[in-house]
């Protein structure tokens, strides 16, 4: 612990690495929490508030420890800023020659067997695909990791990398002719080595279901595993734990039979003839429903009778591919996978057609161009329990949004984890003067046609009060459409000329970085911008939110988890859907104060958090923020102007 103590000091090691390096009491106090944690194998959830500095408290003694060591995040966005920046940096300071490796899914690393295929096939669906090949190529010839992330000149979403890149189904191992330089084996060769793998959640995950199996190699054993934003991981494990089978895979499957064909059986007409049924049948299961995207519970699917039709044609032209892979397999390695993939394919959605297992939901969810198939559990509290009785190691869960009002009792029970030590350390920042939270009056009841339009009525004051530098954050695509396009038609009629971004103009990263360099711009968003966000200085002044972020109870997989707490005799609202709710809030709201130089409006557009008994459970785990529900306050804070002493007591008794 002195040792600790002399680096996170003001002369210390961190201190003389880290420019512009401060002392943060509460950052020692968890560096000293996570080591006893690490001594010890135990079990640690602990939430640091936005500016604690969790990153540097946990890498100290994780580095420190001389074991091997996971770290899990929640996107690869985070996994890269921990492999590039904060761990070398950490180990840079503590002067510990430990290694580092990064891993991320095969889906990342570009493969020189399906690259040749695709080079060799000439026929893409687009301009842009072929375009896009030839850079994909030339970067397969100088770089050293393969990460698409590194070839800067292919968007990382553009179609051609399913082309370039595989799957666990269609990857041919060690049979491959390039199993030598392979992207993928080096990739898990460096992490076998490393002292410090860096991994995301779903990666995690991935390997733990096939370690069950048999076949987990990913991950190396370890003595400590570290997850930061360690909230979503819940969510992550259910998909994991569960199973899905999409069209995507049928089409993709249909795709690489055609391949191999070409390659191996050319001389077999009848192979690429039922690839071709197999790509057309799911793509008809697809277009059974007109929606673009969303989710459909079980009991708007049974009975369905074009959905069972195009579902049963799916499994008949699968069977009808069998045999014919059957009776090609031995001519490739190739041509066997797939036969194995037809059988694997077939049989999860033969199960998904006829599952009837309590424990589990059955739904479909709607992509633009795909149809899930998924069965989730229920709770992921037993298995994922059993993972960590498996083995003497640490386990280290933490983020900003673990509790509500300090509680941790929902985490716990949702990740099984009743036997761990819970800690919180509040943010350091100085919300009081720096934050202040508006809820307008006279909204409309959240669930009306009429509350979007409340909301960007009163967003627009504000806006014009920040000078833009906003984010506009709605519960649902379908409320940030319609919010999006008032805004558009009112900045118009105004004469209002900031810039509008929207969610799904360009990739994340893509939009923050206009929304900085513009600096006064208004970015208006769904989900993906409530967390994983981090925009610092004046470039971001006010962060407005539509409404309490509630899950739709007509969720299929929320609806069958309340369902069964409540045939329990629980309460699922209390304990399960508001404690969701809240931590989803907390998300959002820590957009606003990144730094403690940070000024700006937090406005929930939400009465609730007023008028409901519940509210004072959702404002106890807010930022202690000062609070108003007077336009003009909040239209003044913009200007720094403080309201008399009076007025700011009357205001807060009000509320």
């Amino acid at each position: 612990m002195i040792e600790l103590d002399t680096i996170f000091s003001e002369r210390g090691a961190l201190a003389r690495a880290v420019k512009d390096f401060r002392v943060r009491p509460f950052q020692l106090e968890m560096a000293r929490v996570v080591a006893e944690a690490i001594d010890e194998n135990a079990v640690l959830v602990a939430e640091a508030g936005t500016g604690t500095g969790k990153t540097f408290a946990y890498l100290v003694p994780a580095l420190l420890s001389g074991g091997k060591v996971i770290v899990s995040t929640g996107t690869k966005t985070l996994q890269d800023q921990l492999y590039d920046r904060d761990i070398p940096t950490v180990r840079a300071a503590l002067k510990v020659p430990v290694t580092v490796a990064l891993l991320k899914g095969r889906a990342n690393y570009v493969c020189h067997f399906h690259l040749e295929r695709a080079l060799a096939g000439g026929r893409l669906p687009t301009r842009d695909d072929a375009r896009h090949l030839a850079h994909i190529e030339r970067f397969a010839r100088v770089t050293t990791s393969g990460d698409k992330a590194d070839c800067t000149t292919v968007p990382e979403g553009a179609g051609i990398w399913s082309y370039v890149t595989s799957t666990r189904e269609n990857c041919l191992g060690s049979e491959c002719p390039h199993y030598d330089r392979c992207f993928v084996m080096e990739a898990r060769k460096q992490a076998l080595a490393a002292d410090v793998v860096v991994v995301n959640h779903h990666l995690f995950f991935a390997d733990l279901v096939l370690r069950d199996e048999g076949a987990g190699e990913l991950l190396p054993a370890c003595n400590t595993i570290i997850f930061d934003e360690a909230h979503q991981l819940a969510a992550t494990a259910s998909l994991f734990f569960g199973e899905s089978v999409s069209t995507s895979q049928f089409i993709e499957l249909a795709r690489d039979v055609r391949n191999e064909a070409a390659v191996s059986a050319r001389d077999y007409a009848a192979l690429p003839a039922a690839a071709q049924a197999v790509d057309r049948a799911a793509r008809d299961l697809r277009l059974v429903f007109p929606e673009e995207i969303g989710r459909l519970p079980l009991r708007g699917l049974e009975g369905n009778r074009a959905f069972e039709a195009a579902l049963a044609e799916v499994l008949a032209k699968l069977d009808e591919l069998v045999p014919l892979l059957a009776e090609q397999a031995k001519r490739s390695e190739g041509l066997e996978r797939c036969w194995q993939r037809t059988l694997t394919l077939a049989e999860m959605a033969e199960r998904w057609r006829t599952g009837a297992d309590a424990d589990r939901v059955r739904w479909a969810e709607l992509f633009a161009h795909a149809l899930h198939l998924n069965s989730t559990p229920l709770s992921i509290a037993e298995t994922f329990r059993a993972q960590i009785e498996n083995g003497a190691r640490a386990w280290i869960f933490t983020s900003a949004t673990l509790s509500v009002g300090g509680d941790f009792s929902h985490y716990r029970r949702e990740m099984g984890l009743d036997d761990s030590q819970t800690i919180g350390w509040e943010s350091p920042f100085d919300y009081a003067r720096q934050a202040l939270l508006y809820v307008p009056e006279d909204l409309p009841e959240p669930n009306t046609p009429e509350h979007t339009p409340a909301v960007i009525d009163a967003a627009l004051p504000l806006i014009a009060a920040s000078g833009g530098r906003a984010f506009l954050l709605f519960t649902s695509l379908r409320a940030m459409r319609e919010g999006h396009a008032l805004l558009k038609e009112k900045f118009a009629r105004r004469g209002l000329d900031f810039p509008l971004l929207a969610q799904g103009e360009g990739s994340r990263s893509e939009l923050l970085e206009r929304f900085r360099r513009l600096g006064n711009a208004v970015l208006v968003g769904s989900h993906s911008f409530w967390e994983g966000v981090d925009v610092r200085g004046e470039a971001l002044s006010l962060v407005v939110i539509d409404k309490l972020p509630f899950a739709a109870p007509d969720d299929p997989v929320l609806a069958a988890r309340i369902d069964k707490l409540n045939r329990e005799g629980r309460n699922a609202f209390v304990e399960y859907q508001l404690p969701q709710a809240v931590i989803t809030l907390k998300q959002g709201a820590g957009r606003l104060i990144r730094d403690e130089r940070d000024r700006g409006v937090l406005a929930i557009c939400d009465a609730r958090i007023f008028s409901r008994g519940y509210g004072r459970r959702i404002l106890a785990s807010l930022p202690p923020m000062r609070r108003t529900r007077d336009a003009a306050v909040a239209r003044a804070f913009f200007q720094g102007e403080a309201e008399s002493p009076a007025r700011t007591r009357n205001d807060i008794r009000a509320l």
